[in-house]
């Protein structure tokens, strides 16, 4: 067995609980049409690297992992509300293999269920936190919650207004992906502290080891979207460069492009009517001008990074478990 099939093995089995939390906390009611939309994604699957974390976080400064469960949940809750809100925004028509819920309910119906989301990951963490966690932890826990969700709102609004803009620079990018994706993961790593019982300076290198990783992660998206094929990736191959997104691939093509080279991919991107063709081919260009390459090497950079994060952090298995999540992320395929 790959050690991303044991880090992927681990995880299944170290989320079950907050998966039946999670399933408890939707289960069907009236309105069926509202649950039923806003338990699609996570009956859809997922890889739960975001309650995985918390729960490791946890771990590593000594809690009781069970502790952990009802934030883990409205972690990976706040997660897919912001995907199912996100679909529509771009208007994409598969997650997770299977079609969004905007596809399949309509928009009214995707943004109730994602307003419904939202308000439970709140009700998770504030009526069913566990007694042994005191107030002022759960306080602390609730605010990293909402300040992550309030910058992956800024980091979504930054990503959407990036088609349009003419120069988006690595920073600008950055920027952005520090909101849509780092916020939470830091968050998780964070909260799973607070709730573990953990110090100020244990917390901190668990949200900086956390944010690294995200960004790691993202790149790695970024990376997956243009080399990856559709049945893979759950989602329709191009759909980054259809929409016009600015990611660190193209921002570095653009820059580093001949002027041939960057009149073709400019024709494509943002182009709803490119086809099969037109992707396959700038995918290729991206690739020669070497920009899928540089990003790769980002991400594994920031995963280098991450690591260093957690020098101070005494050794133990769910430290392990942890970099061995982020060593997925270079391994996963979607």
């Amino acid at each position: 067995m790959s050690s991303g099939d044991a880090i992927k093995r681990k995880m299944v089995e170290g989320v079950k609980p907050v998966d039946e939390f999670i399933n408890e906390l939707l289960k069907p009611r009236l309105p069926e049409v509202l649950y039923d939309a806003s338990r699609h994604l996570v009956i859809a699957g997922g890889k739960r690297l975001r309650p995985f974390l918390t729960i490791k976080a946890c771990e590593i400064v000594g809690g009781d992992p069970r502790d952990v469960i009802p934030f883990a949940a409205a972690l990976e809750i706040i997660h897919n509300f912001t995907l199912v809100h996100d679909d529509v925004m771009d208007n994409d028509s598969m997650r997770r293999g299977a079609p969004t819920v905007h596809t399949k309910w309509g928009v009214p119906i995707a943004i109730a269920a994602g307003d419904l989301l939202f308000a439970k990951a709140f009700e998770a963490m504030t009526t069913y936190a566990p007694n042994g966690i005191n107030a002022k932890r759960v306080k602390a826990c609730v605010e990293i919650a909402a300040r992550a969700t309030i910058e992956i709102s800024e980091g979504q609004v930054l990503d959407i207004s990036f088609p349009s803009t003419a120069n988006v620079t690595e920073d600008d990018y950055f920027t952005m992906v520090g909101g849509k994706t780092s916020a939470l993961f830091k968050a998780c790593a964070e909260i799973g502290a607070i709730a573990g019982g953990g110090k100020n300076r244990q917390v901190k290198a668990l949200g900086k080891f956390a944010w690294d990783a995200g960004i790691a992660f993202q790149l790695m998206d970024d990376y997956l979207g243009a080399t990856a094929d559709e049945k893979t990736l759950g989602k329709p191959v191009g759909s980054d460069l259809r929409e016009g997104k600015k990611t660190l691939i193209i921002i570095h093509a653009l820059r580093k492009a001949k002027l041939r080279q960057r009149v073709r991919i400019l024709d494509v991107l943002n182009n709803h009517k490119a086809t099969k063709q037109d992707i396959a081919e700038v995918h290729s260009l991206l690739r020669d001008i070497g920009s899928i390459d540089y990003t790769l090497k980002k991400a594994n950079r920031y995963i280098a990074t991450a690591k260093k994060h957690l020098n101070p952090v005494t050794e133990s298995e769910a430290k392990s478990d942890l970099f061995a999540l982020i060593d997925y992320f270079t391994d996963r395929k979607y």
